[in-house]
């Protein structure tokens, strides 16, 4: 919420094997899925049933502690540490910069998906037979998780750690910037580039499917 002071001006310069990088698995990506739209469908709803089966509860338990981590650190002394320079005000109201959060964060999901998640749910549930109680408590479960509070423990985790290295400390805004306090210098290196690239494709894939229930 703080004026980007501490930025330096001037055009943005393009970070070529971050680019390349993401830009080259995209494309591939979306060449095979589009040649071949049963079979990537198959393979791509198998990955998502191995991954919900294999390693479901280690991502709410992530998603849990991301929440906890948040709200101790907003109720702790380091909360009071701004997210830019130590002169630097708000630019924006704090119910102007509550509506873009929002409107940015997960309007458009929310819109279709609070009503259709949990009677896919209902119908389909990751266990057990549908069309049941226990179905239907799943479905519940499932939407509380994904649109209530722990998203926005795991998009203020992310957020912080852009801000207080991107303002506070003058390093490019990406995510290899979080990374500095374990691999220092090396985010400027083929390991920074590979998490700068992921992250891209990740943000690249969540947009995707957003668009396509906004448009």
């Amino acid at each position: 919420m703080s004026s980007p002071s501490t930025t330096p001006s001037g055009m943005v310069r393009m970070n070529a094997p971050v680019f390349y990088f993401a830009a080259s698995f995209i494309l591939i990506f979306g060449i095979v899925v589009i040649a071949f739209p049963q079979a990537s469908g198959a393979w791509l709803l198998a990955a998502q049933n191995w991954a919900a089966n294999t390693v479901g509860w280690y991502y709410m338990m992530v998603m849990t502690l991301y929440l906890v981590f948040v709200v101790v650190t907003a109720l702790s002394g380091f909360g009071k540490i701004k997210l830019g320079a130590d002169h630097d005000e708000p630019e924006f109201s704090y119910l102007s910069w509550a509506g873009m959060l929002f409107a940015a964060g997960i309007s458009i999901t929310l819109f279709f998906f609070c009503v259709s998640e949990p009677l896919t749910h209902l119908l389909q549930p990751p266990q057990g037979e549908g069309g049941t109680t226990e179905a239907a408590r799943q479905g519940m479960q499932l939407l509380f998780l994904h649109w209530g509070l722990h998203g926005w423990g795991v998009f203020a985790f992310v957020g912080m750690a852009l801000a207080y290295f991107a303002y506070r400390h003058n390093l490019p805004l990406a995510l290899r910037s979080a990374l500095y306090p374990l691999i220092g210098k090396r985010i400027n290196g083929p390991i920074g580039y590979a998490v700068d690239g992921f992250g891209i494709i990740a943000t690249i894939f969540g947009l995707g499917a957003d668009m396509g229930f906004g448009v």
